[in-house]
């Protein structure tokens, strides 16, 4: 169910295995209609369309988690088997709900809170809690959408004014050192694997870049993976799964759940033995599913976004001024469209220094070397 980018690496992923993937989504135009010749012209949340899906499928997996879980569990109940199982999925589609399950865990998170639906005058600060603040859509949000940083009374107000025909929560602020992620997956058998933890770089609440092996300690480590499969026990989650974490002076706070593959985990593509999508292509065909390896030292993952319309190098000048750099790996998303601060490709470069030092710093070297070219939007 989806079209986009993470449906067509997944299309890519399933050619490899010699599996048919069908796509559900709402243009042949999109990225993954264009990797397969079995396409079910319909938006991926309408659920006439997951049914026709369900013909054509033995099982159903999703691009993202923003579906209607009861049209789906309609077909559920008829027979129609998704992977992952929606009753595993459906605390982690909305944050408040995603909150809730981590404090009933006692999973350290960020402080929080709802902020009401219906109208109020204002909200009630812990006495604790200052300025700035993170509010964040409680669903749909992605790439910086859904998010704003409240800097004072005021913004809180408009934000109240303005937002609450839609669900929002408040976050403390929280003062990181790192930001990390980890790409896991759970089999029908209940074996967690996951692929190296990497640390992620934003810019302007977008994924800027990625650094895989994240440079931590063995103890942060071990806490990530006991996190993780803690949480996919609980849910009993089958599929692939990743887990944001801010990390520094208040420790390992679990940041966000994303029920699918994720742009942190495009590294391992070039870089792993088994990619984030052929763990999924895996699981969900009934595969047996390899341990992911690393098959190198260490990755630089850099996102390609859409740059503004009167840029002075075109798109094609820019990618085959990449293709010039040697050992640079490009995955273009074949969209119709640049439009600024759009998700159009990635690249991922193998690094081949064993010391973290080192290693790090031929990543900023070959990312300078990229944003030369293709700079941040």
């Amino acid at each position: 169910m989806g079209g986009g980018q993470l449906a067509m690496l997944l299309v890519e992923a399933g050619k490899k295995r010699d599996v048919d993937v069908v796509v559900q989504t709402s243009a042949k135009t999109d990225p993954a209609a264009k990797k397969t010749n079995q396409v079910i012209l319909h938006d991926p949340k309408n659920a006439e369309g997951t049914k026709l899906l369900a013909e054509k499928s033995r099982l159903i997996t999703f691009e993202n988690e923003w579906v209607d879980i009861p049209s789906l569990l309609f077909l559920q109940n008829n027979g129609v088997s998704f992977i992952p199982r929606l009753q595993s999925i459906s605390p982690l589609i909305n944050k408040i709900t995603q909150r809730e399950l981590l404090n009933s865990l006692d999973i350290p998170c960020p402080e929080w809170l709802p902020i009401p639906l219906e109208k109020v005058s204002k909200v009630d600060l812990p006495d604790e809690w200052t300025f700035p603040l993170m509010a964040k859509a409680a669903k749909g949000g992605y790439d910086g959408k859904g998010t704003k940083i409240i800097k004072n009374f005021k913004q809180l107000e408009e934000l109240i004014e303005v937002e609450t025909d839609e669900q929002w929560m408040l976050e403390k602020w929280v003062p990181f050192e790192k930001e990390l992620s980890v790409v896991s997956s759970r089999d029908s058998k209940g074996i967690v694997r996951s692929l190296p933890i990497v640390e992620t770089y934003q810019t302007r609440q977008v994924c800027d870049w990625v650094l895989a092996p994240a440079d931590i300690d063995h103890d942060v480590d071990l806490l990530v993976k006991n996190i993780v499969s803690s949480l996919l026990a609980e849910l009993d989650y089958v599929g692939v799964i990743a887990i944001e974490f801010f990390y520094g002076a208040e420790g390992l706070l679990v940041n966000e759940i994303a029920p699918r593959t994720h742009n942190s985990g495009h590294f391992s593509i070039d870089a792993c033995s088994s990619s984030q999508f052929d763990q999924q292509i895996c699981i969900t065909s009934g595969i047996n599913v390899p341990m992911p390896e690393m098959l190198v030292d260490g990755a630089l993952m850099v996102n390609l976004l859409g740059l503004k319309s009167n840029y002075p190098i075109s798109l094609s000048q820019r990618l085959d001024n990449l293709r010039a750099i040697p050992g640079l790996n490009i995955h273009w998303y074949e969209k119709e469209e640049e439009k600024i601060g759009r998700k159009l490709g990635h690249v991922t470069y193998l690094l081949n220094n064993k010391d973290v030092t080192s290693r790090r710093k031929e990543a900023l070297e070959v990312l300078k070397t990229i944003r030369s070219i293709w700079p941040t939007s």
